[in-house]
């Protein structure tokens, strides 16, 4: 990675951080199971920081079974007392009773017929909204369409999913491009659709 491209400012100097940047943060992302993965991921984050969950995401791949909703939906009291012992992740009763309520929203949905792709992209009508950032204060905590998701899955039965986390969960997952115009990711991500 060649210090001289031009970044968002965000993710600051942690090498960790920069890769996340330049390879994955606002690229498209439609996979059921990667979408469910990173709204748990999300969720995690609630009150910290998003380094801290990027430090711990393998911990967290390996802790919730690589985020298998059927495994997850079953973690009973032993599962989630090992989990509250685990320090490579948050360890956190609210957040990992969080992830096994959300675990069996997802199955309700999949049992209806009901893609979680489609259903989440549909706030963004199925493609990326083009913020097209001028500068670090034009960036938002929420928008209408996270505060329209987070709605809806709390009505379907998910939790720690208020608008903040829904627009940090749009941005990562490429429902909004938030690339600053500047940053050299705006433009490629923008070229793919």
């Amino acid at each position: 990675m060649s210090d001289e491209l031009t970044r968002c400012p965000w993710h600051g100097t942690d090498p960790l951080y920069t890769r996340y940047h330049d390879e994955e943060w606002g690229v498209p992302v439609y996979d059921d199971q990667q979408l469910f993965a990173k709204l748990i991921l999300d969720g995690a984050q609630a009150g910290l920081s998003w380094i801290t969950i990027l430090r711990k995401r393998e911990n967290y791949w390996a802790a919730f079974d690589n985020f298998d909703a059927e495994k997850i939906a079953r973690y009973d009291d032993a599962k989630v007392a090992k989990l509250l012992q685990n320090p490579g992740i948050v360890r956190n009763r609210l957040k990992i009773n969080a992830a096994i309520k959300n675990a069996q929203a997802y199955l309700r949905m999949r049992e209806e017929g009901i893609s979680f792709s489609d259903f989440l992209w549909s706030f963004v009508d199925g493609s990326p909204i083009d913020n097209a950032l001028k500068t670090p204060a034009d960036y938002v905590a929420t928008s209408p369409e996270s505060e329209a998701m987070s709605k809806a899955l709390k009505k379907r039965g998910f939790s720690f999913v208020g608008p903040t986390i829904c627009y940090a969960f749009m941005q990562a997952v490429g429902m909004v491009n938030d690339h600053l115009c500047t940053c050299f990711r705006y433009a490629e991500i923008k070229a793919n659709y």
